[in-house]
């Protein structure tokens, strides 16, 4: 098929001759680094998919979102990119027509938006899950999670889509070897406007993490300790001075005894549910380190989309110096990398994925001893 000439004659002025003498050399790294990248983006994020799906104990809000990230990388990589490594192996030409063009540039503009408002939605939930814990436990349910995510593929298609009818258009961009958006000055194209929302959503995002750790932060300070005489009745422990703790007790079904002035009127819970709030504190920390892993997929979300964006900001307001052909391509190739990233950031950073990846695909189930209660010396 004969590309269009509005598509193939796209180029700037500066980089027309630098595409003429692609060396073998550049054209072999890119064909490379590219199919490395498709590999490592479908089959890593497909493992984590299977083992977000097999694994029981993994059904629950954070890992929702971070199936449907992986969807979404998926998606990318299996999609859009082999379009990209034609087109390297044909030269930086495009074959496949105008209409494949716009369909492929909508589907990586999707991903991209999906992911940066999936990221600031992971965001929200980490702050509740450690600011407000009672209300996440309770209200961030799987039809929660489930209608967060259609928002956030409605709101990505809202996004996506106007460039198909030629609101800031799609076309084939030689210079990236990849259909996208035709960044071109801001008086003269309506691309700007895409690129502040996901600014603005990308700045969105580093503020409520900013504002977790502030929380964090504000609630590791020590006060100082006064020293009041607590009131004890056959060792129950109340007034000003007590810690609560014997009550505490006493409410989870480890108390002996009568019942503590003070709690006279309540059930005593006998039951797993009332053990289960002796567990707070472990689910705090297991809560930071989910906290933990998401903010190092978006710190590299943006990281590797930044130089990107750097460029498309230069064409947009730019007038006189062209993009280096060197920058422009190393930061393409950052964007396409942030597809295949996240498996490596889950399985490293994620203490509970690693030992269900052992145990769920890898079957390396380690055989443990039973505990004594006491120690025998």
């Amino acid at each position: 098929m004969i590309p269009s000439p509005s598509m193939a004659n796209y180029s700037h002025a500066g980089d027309h001759n630098i595409l003429q003498n692609v060396s073998p050399l550049a054209t072999f790294l890119k064909l490379t680094s590219l199919g490395f990248i498709i590999g490592v983006g479908v089959v890593g994020n497909l493992l984590i998919s299977i083992l977000l799906v097999k694994d029981k104990s993994l059904h629950r809000a954070p890992y929702y979102f971070l199936l449907d990230l992986c969807a979404s990388d998926i998606l990318r990589s299996a999609i859009c990119f082999p379009f990209v490594f034609t087109s390297v192996k044909n030269g930086s030409a495009w074959t496949y027509g105008t209409l494949t063009c716009k369909v492929i540039a909508f589907l990586g503009v999707l991903s991209c938006f999906h992911t940066a408002f999936m990221l600031f939605c992971v965001s929200v939930t980490r702050y509740l899950a450690i600011a407000h814990h009672r209300f996440y436990t309770k209200r961030l349910t799987f039809w929660t999670c489930l209608a967060v995510i259609c928002m956030v593929w409605t709101l990505s298609v809202a996004m996506a889509f106007p460039p198909v009818l030629d609101v800031g258009t799609y076309s084939f961009i030689r210079e990236e070897d990849q259909c996208t958006f035709q960044h071109r000055s801001f008086r003269a194209n309506d691309s700007l406007g895409f690129m502040l929302l996901l600014a603005l959503i990308l700045l969105a995002t580093q503020l409520v993490y900013l504002k977790l750790i502030f929380f964090v932060h504000d609630r590791r300070k020590m006060k100082p300790v006064q020293f009041v005489p607590a009131v004890s009745q056959n060792w129950t422990f109340h007034g000003p001075g007590a810690s609560g703790q014997a009550a505490a007790n006493w409410l989870a079904g480890f108390g002996r005894g009568p019942t503590p002035p003070t709690l006279l009127g309540i059930r005593q819970n006998s039951n797993a549910a009332g053990r289960r709030r002796l567990l707070v504190l472990d689910e705090f920390k297991t809560e930071k380190r989910i906290s933990r892993m998401f903010y190092i997929i978006t710190f590299f979300f943006l990281s590797l989309w930044g130089p990107y964006l750097v460029a498309c900001y230069w064409r947009v307001f730019a007038r006189g110096p062209v993009i280096p052909g060197g920058y422009l391509t190393a930061a393409v190739w950052m964007s396409f990398t942030q597809a295949g990233v996240n498996p490596f950031i889950c399985i490293f950073s994620n203490r509970e994925l690693r030992r269900c990846f052992s145990t769920t695909l890898l079957y390396c189930r380690k055989s443990r001893l039973p505990r004594e209660p006491y120690c025998v010396i």
